[in-house]
């Protein structure tokens, strides 16, 4: 086999780690730090898992003297040309996935699976399906790490009294793969729940499932009115802001401080449910603000394309151009609208909600310059991951013992809280927790001080734990500095 080594900055977590052990029981010419080698011996019951069958070497040697000693940088291993079946498994390992073996219908075994665990057990397993592939998949590489940073440093602390784990599925932040998925995870272990699944017509079409089965869905990664009925769904809690509460302060900004009327504003949106629920939190800080005022009008770009070329040709097509643009996109179509529009209208307005990833499209944005970077607001539903918040300090040394090649990104940060509200309620559940009782410790969350500056708050009645937004400012350097929204 021929190796090509593709340089990452995504730090390798124990489960990548047994994966590289196999490749190199493969060939590939890569070290392992001292975690990764410990559980390297796990390699051939995880491929077996997934379906596939490892090598007589590798099965034979899985801790092969080739890959012992100091993991030397991030790196992942692709193969030149197509890869066979086993050495595309090991790469999606590589990558952080944690896939599960393909679902056989056996819905006995899916029952089985489903649940948590008995209290006897020493692991507690929950579940994430995100995109860990695609234009979308720094959303969930930077949210599985957030989870793990604050499931790893639990363990070490011993602080919930039993080791919590994350098992991961990737849907490509397409709804059609989400579902399975979700079931792939049901079938390779006992999942306590779900913690930030990523996107709104991923969550729509896992929903249904998930309440039938009466499994806890929390913290998804997305502000959804759909898991914010009144009164609440008792197996949806959520920690983030809603997005109708980011597009309401963010209109109420530009409206209010930046003195823009609502007929200079426009939306533009992604052509699902994110969009959808994002335009609609537009349409109505816009009836809160403005007696008979016409709609917005919206832009639209199709999922997981970076085609935004129709949303262009509507703003030329407009009388008068606007002088701002409420975005509800994904970081590489906001970045593909800015840099095809930022020279026609130099002075317009950018914003977009959290759910963009503002590292992410920091990254894209400084990659064309300074200019296409400086100003785009987005508001946000932690503070910054970078201030001297009590949890942001903490949040900041655990990553750094963790993944210590991984920046401060604000998704992660995200990802941190909620692993941490979660301990907290594991904690109050006590060791024979079920799914009922792990939900009434989360009730019992009132006025939790989490670090934050703002109290968590979780009840039968109000199962949304935080509603403040933050406003941010990108710099030319991409770097964020915090705005007052009001």
């Amino acid at each position: 086999m021929v190796w090509k080594r593709v340089a990452r900055r995504r730090v390798l977590t124990r489960s990548s780690g047994v994966a590289l052990a196999a490749l190199a029981a493969l060939g590939a010419p890569l070290a392992l730090g001292p975690a990764a080698a410990q559980d390297s011996v796990l390699v051939a019951s995880r491929i077996a898992e997934a379906g596939n069958d490892l090598p007589p070497l590798a099965r034979a040697n899985p801790l092969s003297p080739t890959i012992a000693g100091p993991m030397g940088g991030l790196a992942d291993w692709s193969k030149d040309g197509d890869a066979d079946p086993l050495v595309s498994q090991l790469l999606r390992y590589a990558e952080g996935v944690d896939h599960a073996a393909p679902a056989n219908g056996d819905d006995k075994q899916v029952a089985q699976a489903s649940g948590v665990p008995a209290a006897g057990d020493k692991d507690l397993v929950f579940g994430m399906v995100a995109p860990f592939s695609g234009p979308s998949k720094e959303l969930g590489a930077q949210m599985k790490i957030g989870v793990e940073t604050a499931f790893d440093q639990a363990n070490d602390s011993g602080g919930v009294g039993r080791t919590l784990r994350l098992v991961t599925g990737d849907d490509g932040y397409d709804p059609v793969k989400s579902l399975g998925a979700l079931k792939d995870l049901r079938n390779r272990a006992p999942i306590a729940g779900l913690i930030g699944d990523v996107g709104t017509p991923t969550t729509a079409a896992v929903l249904p499932y998930v309440l039938e089965n009466h499994m806890l869905f929390y913290g998804a990664f997305t502000g959804a009115s759909l898991l914010r009925n009144d009164p609440p769904d008792r197996y949806v809690i959520n920690y983030r802001a809603s997005y109708a509460e980011e597009t309401d302060a963010v209109v109420r900004y530009l409206v209010k401080v930046r003195r823009i009327r609502l007929d200079q504003i426009v939306v533009f949106a992604q052509q699902d449910g994110y969009g959808d629920a994002g335009y609609a939190g537009v349409a109505k800080a816009y009836r809160a603000l403005g007696d008979n005022v016409d709609p917005p009008q919206r832009l639209d770009y199709v999922r997981n394309t970076v085609d935004v070329q129709a949303a262009i040709d509507a703003l030329h097509k407009r009388r008068a151009p606007p002088k701002a643009i409420v975005m509800v996109a994904t970081y590489r179509a906001a970045a593909k609208l800015i840099e095809k529009t930022r020279e026609q209208y130099p002075d317009m307005i950018y914003t977009n909600v959290s759910f963009v990833g503002s590292t992410a499209l920091a990254d894209e944005l400084t990659l064309l310059g300074p200019k296409f970077a400086a100003g785009i607001i987005v508001t946000q539903v932690v503070p910054t991951p970078d201030g001297f918040a009590t949890l942001a300090l903490d949040y900041r040394k655990a990553l750094a013992k963790y993944f210590p090649s991984e920046r401060a990104d604000y998704v992660s940060f995200e990802g941190f809280i909620e692993a941490k509200i979660l301990a907290e309620a594991v904690k109050r559940a006590g060791p024979g927790a079920d799914t009922e009782k792990l939900i009434d410790a989360f009730e019992s969350l009132r006025n939790f001080d989490a670090g934050l500056g703002t109290p968590i708050n979780i009840t039968p009645a109000e199962h949304q734990a935080s509603h403040k937004v933050w406003g941010t400012e990108m710099q030319a350097d991409g770097k964020f500095k915090p705005i007052d929204l009001q």
